[in-house]
């Protein structure tokens, strides 16, 4: 009988403890900040809270950078995010293949300007959506402006791209220089392709040092010292972890 008893006080001192560390466990993290200027908020429901250079980035976070701020952000898969002040930006979608690729990832750019630098995962993983505008992306660097009363822009500067209407009215971006330019007039939807854009990401690269930098993701990520088992906590060893 105290034997018994014993082994159920085990059981639940371990049944305890496995909900406590799954309840401590952080929401998927799926990259960093690698360069912040001035106001970049990390937004949730109705709060914001700064991020600074090297805190994470989580899955269907929303990045809002303020008047004369900027950021760029490194994902897990070494995709390089570039955002220039009055910018909004969702991570929507991120589903892993493993720890640093991605198969499946969406990127919601509100408002802003940005330039995407496609990184290790499969062209075909990324979708880039903005009001006005679905992009697939084939690679490899996309400069965007997605403006509230203006036209939406996607300019080419290397790779390939496909940038569609909500209509599903499709152009496709292939040599450097061109550029896909939406625009909305009395409730109509038109795009249009050009090779002489009236606006790039470089112009917003001075905004801040490093912002039209690349990098990959390890070394964005501090490095983690992990914590040394000196076996003090019975609950580990009786759980057998």
């Amino acid at each position: 009988m105290i034997a018994r008893n014993y082994i159920f006080a085990v059981l639940g001192i371990c049944l305890v403890a496995g909900i406590d560390s799954a309840s401590a466990q952080a929401p998927t993290r799926v990259g960093e900040a690698a360069v912040v200027k001035n106001e970049v908020l990390r937004v949730a429901a109705s709060s914001t809270s700064q991020i600074n250079v090297g805190d994470g980035l989580l899955r269907d976070e929303v990045v809002r950078t303020g008047l004369d701020s900027a950021t760029r952000l490194v994902m897990a898969d070494s995709t390089n995010l570039s955002l220039g002040p009055n910018a909004t930006l969702k991570l929507d979608r991120a589903v892993f293949d493993d720890e640093h690729h991605y198969r499946d990832v969406a990127v919601r750019l509100t408002s802003g300007a940005f330039r995407f630098v496609t990184g290790h995962s499969e062209k075909a993983a990324y979708k880039i959506t903005t009001p006005l505008a679905t992009i697939g992306v084939r690679g490899t660097i996309l400069d965007i402006l997605s403006q509230p009363r203006g036209p939406t822009i996607v300019n080419l500067q290397e790779g390939a791209a496909s940038v569609c209407t909500l209509a599903f009215d499709c152009i496709q971006l292939t040599q450097p220089g061109d550029t896909a330019i939406i625009t909305v007039s009395g409730g109509k939807t038109t795009i249009k392709k050009t090779n002489n854009s009236p606006w790039t990401f470089a112009k917003t690269c001075s905004a801040a040092a490093g912002l039209c930098s690349t990098t990959q993701y390890a070394d964005a990520t501090p490095t983690v010292v992990p914590t040394v088992d000196d076996g003090s906590d019975p609950t580990g060893m009786l759980c057998g972890r």
